[in-house]
């Protein structure tokens, strides 16, 4: 009897979308952008990627937000501990997926607010962890290393185990991970001059 080939193992894209957006004062995720949400952009960016499945963890304004996914092929989480920051909705994402009925051998950790973010972004990130076996695969920007990264499913019991405001930060800077030059993930909202930024000169097609 022949048997078939196993299909290749899932990579996962989470979208953090939880957070209170104090600095800003009203939800980041709802700002306009291109004629659309920036959580409706960045769910279009993680789409059009290879990657599935697609999650997005909410948790301040979920009612608000919720809206704004339901025409899409994502997977909604609902984060009640938001507040503690984003190692909680990492937390969150990756009892998600151990429960998902594929396997997921690894993740791709988004924000919402990176304007830059594009399918090949995730793609590029997803090629380096197949190329390099390295379990950890961050994008570098203005000095440092961040998000989008991608994290190895033995991973995954770290990431679990997150917490506080910097989410998984602390283990992208250990300096083991394979590093993906991103200039423009440098861009990102968190203020009203961020946002003045972003209307002067960013929403148009």
């Amino acid at each position: 009897m022949t048997v078939a080939p196993r299909p290749p193992h899932a990579i996962a894209v989470v979208i953090l979308a939880a957070g209170g957006s104090s600095r800003l004062g009203r939800p980041k995720q709802l700002l306009p952008f291109r004629g659309r949400t920036l959580i409706h952009h960045t769910v279009e960016a993680a789409l059009g990627s290879r990657c599935r499945p697609v999650v997005v963890v909410l948790g301040a304004d979920a009612e608000r937000i919720r809206p704004e996914l339901e025409a899409s092929d994502v997977r909604v989480v609902d984060n009640p501990d938001w507040r503690e920051g984003m190692g909680s909705s990492i937390r969150a994402a990756v009892s998600a997926l151990q429960d998902a009925p594929e396997r997921v051998a690894a993740l791709v950790v988004l924000t919402c607010d990176q304007t830059a973010i594009e399918p090949a972004v995730i793609d590029r990130l997803c090629e380096a962890w197949r190329s390099t076996g390295q379990p950890m695969i961050a994008s570098g920007y203005g000095g440092t290393v961040g998000v989008p990264a991608l994290f190895d499913a033995a991973l995954f019991p770290r990431l679990a185990a997150l917490s506080g405001a910097r989410g998984a930060k602390r283990l992208l800077q250990r300096g083991d991970a394979a590093v993906i030059p991103w200039p423009a993930g440098v861009r990102d909202v968190d203020t009203p001059e961020d946002h003045d930024s972003l209307r002067d000169g960013d929403e148009g097609p």
